[in-house]
């Protein structure tokens, strides 16, 4: 036993807390970043480094395409992801009762629990298409993000790739979002380079062109 007045005084001693492995806001040197611009890059950028850690990388990314298809694929899943009445637990309860019935495997229920735990749900899609631009950038593949105001089904889908391969685009990683704002058409942005045949466009430009010939 000690002896009296042994380590009076004196605190226990703190044990650091090993940080999270998808925690976006720490560098891989220890350093804070900050949560402002670029948060689904770091995201994306945590989550790939932890798949090619677990040598587990191919499977993350052909579940990571799934994601995306399946978020695109769903009103109701998106309303989950983005409703800022949900509370955490449920969001998060939630999501990974979808994600379990499709058949996802451990690590990427894993990470949408972690991004649900962080109030980040919301951003999901936006880690989804972050996490595909950064493997294409890995794989020198260009990716062209397609806004569509539908999911689109397999034959447009084919249809797209075909098209873009006849404009050059032959190594191309199609990534999908539904935007129900466009009511119609697609928009493709590929680079710096942005292709707009949606029908909100085009209803713009016929006000415009109305407006200048009132």
């Amino acid at each position: 036993m000690p002896r009296a007045g042994e380590g009076a005084g004196k605190q226990p001693a703190r044990v650091q807390a090993r940080p999270n492995r998808w925690d976006p806001n720490v560098a891989s040197s220890g350093t804070t970043i900050s949560t402002g611009g670029g948060l689904a890059d770091r995201y994306a950028a945590a989550l790939y480094a932890h798949a090619e850690d677990q040598h587990a990388l191919d499977a993350v990314v052909a579940e990571m395409e799934r994601l995306g298809a399946t978020i695109a694929a769903s009103a109701d899943f998106r309303r989950l992801l983005g409703s800022p009445l949900i509370d955490v637990a449920t969001a998060r309860a939630a999501a990974l009762a979808v994600l379990a019935s499709e058949g996802f495997g451990k690590a990427v229920q894993d990470f949408v629990g972690v991004v649900a735990n962080n109030r980040r749900l919301r951003v999901l899609p936006a880690i989804v298409t972050a996490f595909a631009a950064l493997v294409a950038e890995k794989r020198g593949v260009v990716t062209a993000q397609v806004a569509t105001a539908h999911a689109l089904n397999d034959v447009q889908r084919q249809s797209l790739r075909a098209r873009l391969i006849e404009a050059g685009y032959g190594n191309v990683n199609i990534q999908e979002q539904v935007d129900p704002a466009l009511l119609g058409g697609l928009v493709v942005r590929i680079g710096a380079r942005l292709y707009d045949t949606s029908l909100k466009s085009r209803l713009q430009r016929l006000q415009y062109a109305m407006k200048g010939a009132a």
